[in-house]
């Protein structure tokens, strides 16, 4: 497992709260999310986990309670301003520019090029197009850290799930974030490329500093890259720790499976938990891309 040492806290959530009508789906939730780790977020289908990522990343104004990157207040702000702050959200379902190749949507990511404005493509065109060949280094500069050169030029739209993923991962990549919300990275995606992205993400966090939060259900995956790992419920963080302790978390079982397994042996409880938490978190991730209001 991957593992850091204790840092200070880029992102604090106090008292999170966000209701649509009578439904709290978020319900006073309060997390710490250590700059420099890999923090894991689990929880049986309706916890909250994509509610609350939507709050902090600005998609939702909370309904109470606070948000803090790096000790700034940034509750309720948009996501263009948190984007420009180093704070990026991905989704269930990977966006993409389907028309453009897999170079010209890492290109497109930067704000502010000069190309954007008409009177500096008109009267400043060597500036752009300077700008643009720094732009397109950067761009096959990701393209290789990622290992997808065999599909740089290829329509973003013919690539397999896994490799939007990817994509996604290598859009963060040249706004250079300070950290990233991952939203079922996992979900649709082979094992074989779950492999290469978890080894992107590690190698993000080690070389570059990324810091990771992730929504995810494959528990191997959760294993191999988290600590720690909190898990929600009813809106509510449940408990906190590394994926063993909280595999072996009797509240944490009973959260998945209801009260059947109390009386079972902690080990073979957490065993039988973990499977189905991947099996219910599947069906959650089905259900819908990372836009859905409640989940």
């Amino acid at each position: 497992m991957h593992s850091s040492n204790k840092k200070t806290d880029m992102i604090v959530v106090r008292d999170l709260h966000k209701h649509f009508g009578g439904i709290r789906a978020v319900d006073g939730a309060s997390i710490e999310i250590a700059e420099g780790s890999i923090t894991g977020l689990i929880g049986p289908n309706g916890a909250g986990k994509t509610t609350l990522f939507n709050v902090i990343a600005g998609a939702y104004t909370p309904t109470s309670g606070s948000v803090s990157l790096d000790g700034e207040d940034i509750t309720g702000l948009p996501p263009h301003e948190l984007f420009a702050k180093g704070l990026l959200r991905t989704f269930q379902i990977a966006h993409e520019f389907s028309t453009l190749s897999v170079r010209e949507n890492l290109m497109m990511v930067p704000g502010g090029q000069s190309g954007e404005s008409l009177i500096d493509a008109w009267f400043r065109p060597s500036r752009v197009r300077e700008e643009e060949k720094l732009v397109r280094k950067k761009a096959d500069e990701v393209i290789e850290f990622l290992e997808i050169s065999h599909v740089a030029d290829e329509l973003a739209g013919n690539l397999s799930g896994g490799q939007k993923k990817l994509l996604e991962l290598g859009r963060t990549m040249m706004v250079d974030a300070k950290i990233v919300f991952l939203d079922e990275v996992g979900a649709g995606v082979n094992r074989t490329l779950l492999n290469t992205i978890g080894e992107s993400i590690i190698r993000l966090n080690k070389e570059r500093g990324y810091t990771f939060c992730l929504i995810e259900h494959d528990m191997e995956f959760i294993a191999r890259l988290c600590d720690p790992v909190i898990v929600m419920a009813e809106g509510r963080v449940l408990a906190q720790g590394s994926a063993d302790e909280v595999r072996a978390n009797e509240e944490v079982i009973e959260a998945y499976l209801g009260t059947g397994l109390k009386n079972k042996p902690a080990k073979a409880a957490a065993t039988t938990a973990t499977g189905t938490a991947a099996d219910a978190a599947r069906t959650e991730g089905s259900a819908g891309s990372g836009t859905g209001a409640i989940s």
